[in-house]
């Protein structure tokens, strides 16, 4: 099936040299931090993870999220799901691509790569994180490309990707549950010291998953003669309403523990993301603007009337995406690691480096899931024509 990848119009054409562009810009600004370490970066002492690892963890979530469309269909016989089932699954595999390449960013050697398998430690969550992403990469690939080659070919898929599927369910969860608890696996950071971190992290993703998914069906259906069903995305803005409203109220458990209890080396994290700390307030727009974000968005999609609005789901799906990308990845970060241990407060920003890396990390991602999406609607529109 990949000669289809070949074949596009001139708008596609020019997409894939943008993004080629965009990955030949990180590429270099790569090579140079390969050359002189991650000084470059923005990161510190006392910030050891930076812009890569907060990608990476709400990256993950993306990928996860994908699952929000194979329970339906797989397992209760969601028959409007039918077409967009695909989807959910390449969106996965472009999303734990570019998680794996954060993660090579931010080890600055990505010979360090192999530490995880050459000295397995089962002890350590690093070691299952490992298993569960690279495992959850394999099952999204090959009962996508099963399933789409036997749509192709007008057959049923073979008897093992049914199999594959209901494996992938648990790693779907497992991803980020296990990512979960690399942050509050840490008893010296307060703010990520939480058991519902882990439903934090679920709730996020089968938010922001679905919500970047109705976002990619309505570029679809502008650009491809695909049509992957109002339906569908209306029963997917409903998934992402409620799974808003419980990070939304998981948040609100946090805060009332912090302040109820009063814990110093709780509180101050929080104060320092919703107020500022010592004069440091870094944070504090972002934060707010995350939570309106999100609130707003939970309320447009509560609505009957604005969840039904052609022009206004997407913008609402943006507003829930990009509150919880500020929420999971910005504030996860700087809350987890400002004021350190110490109590000293050492705020953090990328540099301008590590903004084009990323950047080149994302154009990598979008080019994976522009050569699926290609593929998919493709075939789809021939089997349906």
């Amino acid at each position: 099936m990949l000669e289809i990848a070949f074949k596009g119009s001139k708008k596609y054409w020019l997409w894939i040299v943008l993004l080629l562009a965009v990955m030949g810009a990180g590429g270099l600004a790569y090579l140079d931090q390969f050359i002189n370490g991650l000084q470059i970066t923005g990161m510190s002492r006392d910030v050891s993870w930076g812009f890569y690892i907060a990608n990476f963890t709400f990256l993950v979530g993306v990928a996860a999220g994908g699952v929000m469309v194979v329970i339906p269909y797989y397992l209760h016989d969601y028959e409007r799901f039918h077409r967009i089932t695909i989807l959910g699954e390449f969106l996965a595999v472009a999303s734990l691509i570019m998680c794996l390449l954060f993660i090579v960013a931010d080890l600055g050697q990505p010979i360090r790569m192999l530490n995880v398998l050459l000295y397995p430690t089962p002890h350590s969550m690093l070691f299952y994180d490992m298993i569960v992403l690279n495992g959850y990469l394999f099952l999204n690939i090959v009962v996508g490309w099963k399933v789409l080659e036997a749509e192709r070919n007008q057959i049923e898929p073979v008897w093992w990707t049914k199999p594959l599927v209901y494996i992938s369910i648990p790693f779907a969860i497992g991803i980020h549950t296990v990512t979960a608890y690399l942050y509050c696996g840490l008893p010296g950071r307060g703010f990520w010291l939480t058991a519902i971190l882990a439903p934090r992290f679920l709730a996020s993703a089968f938010a922001a998953g679905p919500a970047f998914l109705i976002i990619l069906c309505y570029i679809i259906k502008k650009f491809t003669k695909f049509d992957p069903g109002w339906q569908a995305m209306q029963t997917l803005a409903k998934i992402v309403c409620y799974a808003i409203i419980a990070n939304l109220f998981f948040f609100a458990c946090e805060v009332f523990v912090v302040y109820y209890s009063g814990i110093p080396s709780h509180l101050s994290h929080m104060q320092y993301l919703l107020f500022g700390l010592h004069g440091h307030n870094m944070m504090v727009p972002w934060m707010w603007s995350a939570l309106i974000l999100m609130s707003v968005g939970a309320i447009f999609l509560l609505i009957p009337k604005l969840r039904n609005n052609h022009a206004l789901l997407p913008v609402t799906c943006a507003m829930i995406f990009f509150g919880a990308w500020i929420d999971k990845a910005l504030g996860m970060i700087a809350g987890g690691f400002v004021p350190s241990p110490l109590h000293h407060v050492n705020e953090y920003a990328p540099t301008l480096q590590e903004g084009i890396i990323a950047l080149g990390v994302y154009g990598t991602g979008f080019f994976v899931l522009t050569i699926l999406y290609k593929l998919a609607t493709t075939v789809k529109e021939e089997v349906r024509g």
